[in-house]
């Protein structure tokens, strides 16, 4: 974010007073101690000016499995009442600002991914172009199809860890040490004899189970292995976990806690209650489960998760997730434009004709020859 054309006038200001004090000859050239106070004062008015005028921004990553309800989620928080929700193809963004008595602006930008496929490339701009240091991240899974989820949440999480890597290499060792220091705070106070096994990642991150009103209905040996599998990866990356569904309100309120606290920073407290068991919606927060907690397999790596749980549920590849996606787009109902689809048609009625008239004088040459 640029500086608001007032902190430049605090500068043009700061220069012109020692100007001024250097007019009156040698006896009124400022001592580097008159220099000093001036500029811990300067600067003490700046801090305060950026906290009651500069607003606050915090940024919110949205990405996980396709149909999960990401945007449903995103449209809710910010009560925008949609009939139909079309596809996020690609990267969409929206923001929300917020005004509390007495305190500065608040921003909270949010982006959603609408897809996993070879998404690296717009991974980066959300991280690039706000930074670490406000990220949130969201990551959706699909509990209702536990055959591809895992490939999903995989998929994710490598995304974000060799993103966050790159940029991570391009910054100060100060900025660097920081944001390490924010992450051992969010995981570190009850894990401690953990950390030493786990991959954590430098901004907050919730795994979100969604659809939880189908995960219920699956067999209670499914559902345990998909909350082992689950509370193993958030352990493992330092996150927290939440079930959610749209169609039970007291797990659509606490998804819309989390998102507020991640954004404006309230309530302090979304995750009412900690829980573990497999038959109920789980809600796990950071730092507040252990590998002793989850089972008896010890710590365990990315790919030693996913194996265990293959085994449990053979996943879906990404192959054949591919073939699922529709061969023309432009066809959705979703992406309905009148005028667009006007001219498309009379297009495809244009190229209709072409191809019949290539075909007529190919047939009438074969005869002639």
């Amino acid at each position: 974010m640029r500086l608001p054309q007032i902190f430049l006038s605090w500068h043009k200001r700061i220069l012109r007073m020692f100007e001024k004090s250097t007019e009156g000859g040698d006896n009124a050239t400022p001592s580097i101690q008159d220099i000093a106070g001036r500029l811990a004062e300067e600067q003490q008015r700046l801090r305060q000016l950026e906290a009651t005028s500069m607003p606050k921004e915090r940024t919110l990553l949205v990405l996980g499995s396709k149909c999960v309800g990401k945007s449903t989620v995103i449209n809710k928080f910010f009560d925008r009442e949609e009939h139909t929700t079309r596809p996020t193809l690609a990267l969409e963004y929206s923001f929300g600002r917020r005004i509390g008595s007495g305190r500065s602006p608040q921003v909270m930008n949010v982006w959603e991914l609408g897809s996993l496929d070879n998404a690296d490339q717009l991974l980066e701009v959300p991280m690039r172009t706000h930074g670490l240091q406000q990220l949130a991240v969201f990551i959706m899974v699909d509990l209702s199809q536990p055959q591809r989820f895992w490939t999903d949440l995989e998929c994710a999480y490598k995304g974000l860890r060799d993103t966050s890597q790159e940029l991570l290499a391009r910054m100060t060792p100060e900025l660097r040490e920081t944001l390490e220091q924010r992450t051992l705070e969010r995981v570190g106070h009850q894990n401690k004899e953990d950390l030493g096994t786990l991959e954590l990642l430098p901004f907050p991150v919730v795994i979100v189970g969604g659809k939880y009103d189908v995960f219920m209905a699956l067999d209670p040996s499914l559902k345990k292995a998909i909350c082992r599998c689950l509370r193993s990866m958030a352990h493992h990356i330092g996150g927290a976990l939440l079930f959610y569904s749209q169609k039970v309100p007291k797990l659509s309120k606490v998804l819309r806690d989390t998102i507020s606290h991640m954004g404006f920073g309230s309530p302090s407290h979304p995750f009412r209650s900690h829980v573990t068991d497999h038959n109920e919606p789980l809600s796990i927060w950071f730092g507040t489960d252990s590998w002793s907690r989850i089972g008896d397999t010890g710590a365990q790596s990315v790919e030693r998760i996913g194996a265990t749980f293959g085994v449990a549920v053979p996943q879906l590849q990404l192959e054949k997730q591919l073939q699922q996606v529709p061969q023309d787009p432009a066809k959705d109902p979703g992406f309905k434009e009148s005028l667009i689809d006007e001219m498309r048609a009379q297009k495809n009625e244009e190229l209709a004709t072409i191809m019949r008239d290539v075909l007529l004088r190919g047939k009438f040459e074969s005869v002639q020859n």
